[in-house]
């Protein structure tokens, strides 16, 4: 069996630390680097469901999209859930590793994986990496569907592709308006108006758009809008990374079980439609 300082170097290979983001926080959170590793979970997210189940699992590396602490901490005592968090982990010999910003623009990496799972063939990156001479590398990918949807038609098949959550999927813009090229980004992507102009594609699937950048993106431009929750355009990474580990596994001899959380940690929960209709009629509204 590999150990794990052996497993993390071929993770680091797959998803370069040193390309992660300035701010971010990536890499190996806690472990011993010679504890033995049969059994790795990939998640989304390093919360206590997922540590429960990779303690039930029996897994003793836990690969996750998102840091624990992105913004540093002072204490990890076992009152607080981000403490509890790092403290069953240890207590149950389970190393936690992550992999966030330098597997946003790894090849394959992130919106790759998104855009395989809306069936989207891959063009080329919305934001290349300038240091990457095959031109692979970058945020977001821009895309090419098969064949012509509506706005309306793309949003409906994005809702059925990707993992269902209380948000679903929203749109903005004509739902009537003819898509034939798509820009995705998995996680939010509200930063990358500008560049999604530039391509000059038909829509925009991403995560976590806000009102005044979705309102002003649709004055600016007949460009389309698709906001899925940012968990749901993030999972499908794991079951790619999952299948890059399970190939380096096979190649190596190791035997590792590879698997891939389904417990869906979207924060949210519920989704109530508005039954309250607006009065065209404000001849009698208060002033």
């Amino acid at each position: 069996m590999p150990r794990l300082s052996e497993v993390i170097a071929e993770l680091d290979a797959l998803w370069p630390p040193e390309r992660a983001e300035q701010w971010d926080a990536v890499g190996t959170v806690v472990g011993y680097p010679d504890a033995e590793v049969t059994r790795v979970l990939f998640a989304v997210d390093p919360v206590q469901d997922i540590v429960d189940e990779a303690i039930k699992l029996g897994a003793n590396l836990l690969v996750t999209h998102h840091p624990l602490y992105l913004r540093g901490t002072t204490t990890v005592a076992a009152g607080h859930f981000k403490g509890r968090v790092v403290h069953d982990l240890i207590k149950n010999d389970i190393a936690l590793h992550v992999a966030h910003t330098n597997a946003d623009t790894a090849d394959p990496g992130v919106s790759d994986a998104l855009a395989g799972a809306l069936d989207l063939r891959v063009v080329r990156p919305l934001v290349a990496d300038a240091s990457d001479p095959t031109g692979r590398r970058g945020l977001g990918r821009i895309c090419e569907l098969d064949h012509p949807l509506t706005l309306a038609e793309f949003a409906a098949h994005a809702a059925k592709r990707l993992p269902a959550t209380a948000q679903g999927i929203r749109a903005a813009g004509d739902p009537d308006a003819v898509v034939r090229t798509v820009a995705v980004s998995g996680g939010s992507g509200d930063s990358l108006f500008d560049a999604v102009r530039a391509a000059g594609v038909d829509a925009f699937l991403t995560a976590d758009l806000r009102h005044h950048p979705v309102s002003e993106a649709t004055q600016h431009s007949p460009l389309g809008l698709v906001d899925a929750a940012h968990w749901a355009t993030e999972w499908p990474w794991c079951e790619q990374a999952a299948a890059q580990l399970d190939e380096i596994s096979d190649r190596h001899g190791w035997g590792l079980r590879v698997h891939v959380s389904k417990t869906v940690t979207d924060p949210w929960t519920a989704h109530a439609a508005s039954a309250f209709a607006v009065p065209t009629d404000s001849s009698g509204a208060p002033n």
